[in-house]
């Protein structure tokens, strides 16, 4: 009697198990995929490098689940094997499914990525930083003062970017990076984009009709925003086309060549900041700094195209193939100077330190 008891019990316990089954199944296969799809979703915007691993996770653990139920399906006792209870069956087929897959997957590791690499690509954005970060506020246009600042807050992003420009073009002497030449055209496209709607604004703030002084400071920052375009102009269609000249033409400065060049570079650079800082505050003492820096970058320069001429009297070779180079770089470097030292005219000119375009005595 008691045999026959625990036969029926065990029989039972048999009977829900297998009413079980399906169910687990779907369960721990179902969890596993899921928690990978939801991955996928959350990270559709995320780089592509964190995406291919995301990719790579689901597409296995796809497959792996599709394997695993079709196994199951055409083979139900391997259930049998993970367990004497449902909830045991349960825990194992989770642990033996990502215990094999994991075996399974390792060795193709490499080349899976590399196919997804391949497949998702880097796809950038076309972002227009005119429209995302434009200080042209077209409310303002109703209030002149309002809108000059913002016309003022336009051209002093076009000079922080000029100064990215600049920093980035001096090492392509050294070393050419089509990247590097490609990011100072693209900004230099900017920059043009920049100059042209600044000058739509102010024409539009001149509609409405300007008082002597506002009408003044319209045509100055008009002045800064074309002499801040020359300056974009001179890194790119001159420096950036001279560095990578230098590169095809497998051409080297002479040593004493090249630092010239670098501590001429630096100069400018100071002065570009001193400029942008002037932009800022309005400050007369800066200003004057500012455009006093200008002559000096001219009597600079002056002496390095002296000392170059020296170099090629004396027959280096390297100063005679890069005779062209090195003086429109330093020609260039002096108009981007001047360019920047435009900024402090106006305000001289106000304060009374400026006396027919030129310092006056302290």
């Amino acid at each position: 009697m008691n045999s026959g008891m625990r036969n029926a019990r065990e029989g039972l316990s048999h009977t829900a198990m297998s009413q079980g089954a399906p169910q687990t199944v779907a369960m721990i296969l179902g969890a596993n995929l899921g928690g990978a799809f939801i991955a996928y979703v959350l990270t559709l915007s995320a780089p592509v490098a964190s995406r291919h691993m995301v990719v790579a996770n689901l597409a296995l653990r796809g497959s792996g689940a599709i394997l695993a139920t079709l196994l199951i399906a055409l083979m139900p006792d391997l259930l049998n094997t993970l367990g004497n209870t449902a909830a045991r069956q349960a825990i194992n087929l989770h642990l033996v499914f990502n215990l094999v897959l994991a075996t399974a997957a390792l060795p193709f590791v490499g080349p899976i990525i590399a196919g997804l690499e391949h497949l998702i690509k880097d796809t950038p954005v076309e972002e227009n930083p005119m429209e995302s970060a434009s200080a042209l506020d077209p409310t303002a246009l109703d209030r002149p003062h309002r809108g000059l600042d913002c016309a003022a807050r336009e051209l002093l992003g076009m000079g922080q970017k000029i100064e990215q420009m600049l920093i980035t073009v001096e090492p392509l002497y050294d070393h050419w990076d089509v990247a590097g030449g490609k990011l100072i055209r693209d900004q230099d496209m900017i920059i043009k984009k920049m100059h042209l709607n600044v000058k739509l604004y102010l024409a539009k703030l001149g509609k409405a009709g300007l008082d002597e002084a506002l009408s003044s400071r319209s045509m100055e920052l008009a002045s800064i925003s074309s002499s801040l375009d020359s300056a974009s102009d001179a890194i790119t269609r001159v420096m950036l086309d001279l560095a990578q000249r230098l590169d095809s033409q497998k051409l080297k400065f002479s040593e004493q060549g090249r630092e010239e060049i670098r501590d001429f570079t630096d100069r400018v650079q100071s002065n570009v900041q001193l400029a942008l800082n002037v932009m800022m505050n309005q400050n007369p003492a800066e200003a004057r700094e500012l455009v006093a820096a200008k002559e000096t970058v001219r009597q600079v320069e002056q002496k390095l195209q002296r000392n170059h001429i020296g170099r090629l009297r004396e027959g280096m070779s390297e100063s005679i193939d890069t005779s062209n180079i090195h003086q429109e770089t330093l020609r260039a470097l002096k108009q981007i100077n001047t360019a920047f030292s435009m900024v402090g005219y106006p305000i001289l000119l106000k304060s009374g330190d400026l006396l027919e375009s030129r310092l006056a005595n302290t």
